[in-house]
């Protein structure tokens, strides 16, 4: 018997959408260090066993199609971490909008309602650089915000999930949210994998024809889920905060790759033009057989509309959330390290 408090009994419930995810694992990794206790929203509870062995986890297998098939999970949660978006094939080829929709906006949506039901009172949603937009080589804060008229479809459903969250907080005084925004994450546990690792991969294995075109803003999906945690306790409601790293172009970041990989880094470059003839190509294909392609139109329109639109502003995160980004380099190695540990690039 012991006068000390139970931490276990007392700790704070986190529920993880989204979580066998990049940002996802990494966040609930990032809980339970910080002394929460995590459930965790997954497709694939095999998956999700093998991922967090050894880890105190309470899995909960779910979709974002349907959250009234999880919504009991819900209950005694003291805050709801959303990552769980739709994203990966929206740039495959051919049009993904009620998917994105499905899963972003109206998934948000219900995901509010089903746990505002629940009691949850706390909420903190992962938006995305692309609700922002600002010049070609503009420093870009969270007030600067796209309109979604000059907006992809992926764009224009984090654009709208957002709204949702905002709507929310309107509709319902005694809630709380915030919006955390990262830019490109790279880092260790990259199952899927992402672009980000599927780009470290090629690198590796030396099968990139050349340098594409474009910039982006390169964090470490560690410092996101951080981002995460320290908006939950710090931020303030209805509030963005960029989480977004820093900015690079792809002939910045290759070399960088191939250093950590110990491949030999591209050095042609790809033109622009070259790279929307063949997305063109790619993208008759895709519609015809209905596979993925390695490059869609959607994502040549991207990368020529958003490129040196990647300096994003960390100010405000850094003086409300204390906020402070690893450099590239430790995450490049790190990301490799985890890849080579997986078998997925030679050692």
């Amino acid at each position: 018997m012991t006068d000390q408090p139970d931490r276990t009994q007392h700790a704070r419930l986190a529920f993880v959408t989204g979580a066998t995810g990049l940002l996802g694992n990494n966040l609930v990794r990032a809980l339970i260090a910080a002394g929460w206790r995590v459930r965790a929203l997954v497709r694939s509870p095999d998956k999700a066993l093998h991922q967090f062995a050894g880890l105190d986890v309470d899995v909960v297998r779910g979709d974002m199609l349907d959250v009234p098939g999880f919504a009991a999970s819900l209950a005694g949660v003291d805050t709801v971490f959303h990552t769980a978006a739709y994203f990966r094939d929206s740039y495959k080829g051919g049009r993904h909008w009620d998917a994105l929709y499905a899963a972003n906006v109206a998934g948000t949506r219900a995901l509010l309602d089903h746990a505002h039901r629940a009691g949850v009172r706390r909420f903190v949603h992962t938006s995305s650089v692309a609700v922002l937009h600002g010049a070609r080589g503009a420093m870009i804060d969270e007030t600067m915000l796209r309109d979604e008229r000059d907006a992809d479809d992926y764009y224009r459903s984090k654009i709208l999930s957002d709204r949702v969250v905002l709507d929310f907080l309107d509709a319902h005084p005694a809630f709380w949210a915030v919006m955390v925004l990262p830019g490109w994450m790279h880092g260790p546990g990259d199952v899927g994998p992402t672009s980000a690792g599927q780009t470290v991969i090629d690198v590796a294995l030396e099968r990139l024809p050349g340098v594409p075109p474009g910039s982006f803003s390169v964090v470490d999906a560690r410092d996101v889920a951080g981002a995460m945690i320290l908006a939950a306790d710090r931020g303030r409601r209805g509030e963005r905060y960029l989480a977004a790293g820093r900015h690079m172009t792809m002939a910045d970041l290759l070399p960088l790759i191939a250093e950590a990989t110990g491949a030999k880094p591209p050095r042609r470059r790809i033109p622009l033009w070259l790279m929307h003839v063949l997305a063109a190509g790619y993208e008759v294909y895709a519609r015809a057989t209905g596979r993925p392609v390695l490059l869609s139109w959607a994502m040549a329109r991207t990368v020529a509309a958003e490129n040196d639109r990647s300096r994003y502003d960390p100010a405000k995160s850094e003086r409300e959330l204390g906020l402070r980004f690893r450099p590239v380099e430790e995450t490049l190695r790190d990301e490799v390290a985890w890849f080579r540990a997986k078998g997925l690039i030679p050692g």
